[in-house]
């Protein structure tokens, strides 16, 4: 029976372990004083062989550290680039619209006056905007507002400072109407559609016999002394319905989308029955032509950005090499912080 107090069994190794140590332990002592010069080549032996493999280690996690900042510092100036492409764009889109809008002041003389319109945001109030010129300025109600497009609505409440009108989606909207060759005329109104983007405008009205080609710009008809004569509302996009062979309805594209408009004129002018010569017949080809525009610069600027991204996903991928495959970065200091991974998804 073994005592109960027995000493512990000598682990195997133990005593080569033990003397290893106390050889370790003589070295550094007799390496203390030794000379200068001597302890250098003893660092450079033991640098060269023993202590290569973690110098290596500690190399490769001191350069991955290194490039994961150079990835830090381009991803920032790459964020940095992509907010001032879409900044510029959005300062030249403006731009564009204010010296359009400057023209058809000229064209259309000191008959009307430019406002900035806003938006109250109130639910109910889609339809409406708020302008800041009002009777001061000469501002009337039942004066149109246009924009470099045509037609954007009419003023209903005239304040000494500010006005309120309402646009084209306004259930209460309604305009006199022709065609832009002048062959037939009609009533222009508005067609709610399940959202705010699939509104539309219906020319009821038209005789029967009367073809509108799709295409075909529709035009204010002075009729009824609301709107001048020739401001542009929208283009044919077919036939809505017909009735019996006497009536005819088409839908219209609109000219202009409300949403999108910030600057306007408001007539303040009395006595303005024509206004054909402000939009040439051409304007509707100069619109889609300016729409097109619009939409290849904001492709093109989507197509720049993706690639801005791309190379930096492929940078930050590229520079993230050597970390990975240098040997013991997942573990080094007990925390991966040497490790420079791609995050989940490959997104920049």
């Amino acid at each position: 029976m073994a005592p109960p107090y027995a000493p512990e069994p000598e682990r195997p190794g133990g005593r080569r372990q033990k003397t290893l140590a106390i050889v370790f332990i003589l070295g550094s002592l007799v390496a203390l004083y030794l000379p200068g010069s001597a302890q250098q080549r003893i660092a450079g032996l033991l640098q060269a062989t023993v202590l290569r493999p973690f110098l290596s280690v500690q190399e490769r996690l001191v350069t991955s550290r290194l490039r994961a900042q150079e990835v830090s510092t381009v991803q920032a100036q790459m964020d940095s680039l992509a907010g001032l492409m879409a900044t510029q764009a959005a300062l030249a889109d403006e731009n564009r619209t204010l010296r359009n809008l400057l023209e058809l002041h000229d064209r259309l003389g000191p008959g009307f006056h430019p406002a900035s319109l806003l938006r109250s945001g109130t639910p109910g109030s889609e339809s409406m905007f708020i302008m800041d010129v009002g009777s001061a300025d000469g501002v009337r109600e039942g004066a149109p507002v246009v924009e470099r497009h045509g037609l954007v609505g009419v003023v209903r409440e005239v304040r000494p400072r500010t006005s309120v009108g309402i646009d084209w989606t306004h259930p209460d909207f309604r305009a006199s109407a022709m065609l832009g060759d002048g062959t037939a005329v009609g009533v222009v109104e508005t067609r709610r559609g399940a959202f705010r983007e699939e509104d539309l405008l219906v020319l009821n009205g038209t005789a029967f016999y009367e073809s509108a080609p799709e295409g075909m710009p529709v035009l204010t008809s002075g009729m009824g002394g609301v709107f001048p004569r020739g401001i542009p509302i929208g283009s044919v996009a077919g036939v809505a319905e017909a009735e019996g062979r006497w009536r005819k309805s088409y839908w219209l594209r609109p000219m202009v989308h409300p949403a999108s408009v910030t600057h306007v004129l408001v007539g303040v002018g009395e006595g303005i029955l024509d206004l054909s010569y402000a939009w040439p017949p051409d304007s509707v080809v100069a619109r889609d032509e300016a729409i097109l525009w619009e939409q290849h610069l904001a492709d093109s600027l989507r197509a720049l950005t993706d690639s801005v991204l791309r190379m930096r996903s492929l940078l930050h991928g590229l520079l993230a090499i050597p970390a990975d495959s240098a040997p013991g970065t997942e573990s080094a200091g007990g925390t991966g912080a040497g490790r420079v991974a791609p995050p989940p998804g490959g997104a920049p």
